[in-house]
């Protein structure tokens, strides 16, 4: 059906298609459901048309401003929050400061071509990028922001797991809480072993892959 529709075209009806395959409608509603999963569909509006194909990550240590534009991708973010909080124990565990230490906390929506990708929540320490909660623009690159400061990225340790959003999580993202996420949590430390952030972020499992090389 897909092979000839390019992106945006109408998908079908279910009456059209169940007619036009000779299945049951309750087949056809399957069958979309799980191109929509796929992210080879999405709705718009009370419609529901052929997506673009998935945004494919590289699983590294850069940006999501730079792997986007690695694949050809045109980055963007919606700045949500913008906050000063005291370190709990598992944030001063993972800076390696004081409990009730500052903590910037940034909130984004990841965009990709003006489609909402993930929403990103960033903690770092208050104390050594000071300045940055009102110097920095949120649209902008964070890791372009601390590169400047002089502080150089050396490693990071990621998990991806499958997730599903809240309400809140899923209204930012223009999804539903039935839609199945990516839920990535990093740790950044520099090149002498020091942490720089802390990352949770939640990604459309319809719109974006993850992708490494294994050498």
């Amino acid at each position: 059906m897909l092979a000839d529709l390019a992106e945006g075209d109408p998908v079908p009806a279910e009456r059209e298609l169940a007619v036009q395959f000779g299945v049951a409608r309750e087949t056809v509603r399957q069958a979309l459901h799980e191109l929509l999963v796929a992210g080879r569909i999405e709705r718009r509006g009370r419609g529901t048309v052929v997506s673009r194909p998935k945004l494919t990550q590289p699983l590294g240590l850069q940006s999501y401003t730079e792997g986007a534009l690695a694949v050809g991708r045109t980055p963007g973010r919606l700045a949500v929050t913008t906050e000063i909080v005291g370190a709990t124990t598992e944030l001063a565990a993972g800076l390696a400061i004081p409990v009730g230490a500052p903590v910037l906390h940034l909130e984004r929506v990841l965009l990709a071509d003006d489609q909402r990708i993930g929403l990103e929540s960033t903690y770092l320490s208050s104390d050594r990028f000071t300045g940055l909660a009102t110097t920095f623009d949120p649209t902008t690159s964070l890791y372009a922001a601390i590169r400047a400061t002089g502080v150089r990225f050396g490693s990071a340790t990621e998990r991806i797991e499958t997730a599903l959003a809240s309400p809140r999580e899923a209204e930012l993202l223009e999804s539903t809480t039935a839609m199945p996420m990516l839920l990535l949590n990093r740790r950044s430390l520099d090149t002498q072993g020091v942490p720089i952030e802390l990352v949770r972020a939640l990604y459309r499992g319809d719109r974006i892959a993850f992708e490494t090389v294994l050498t």
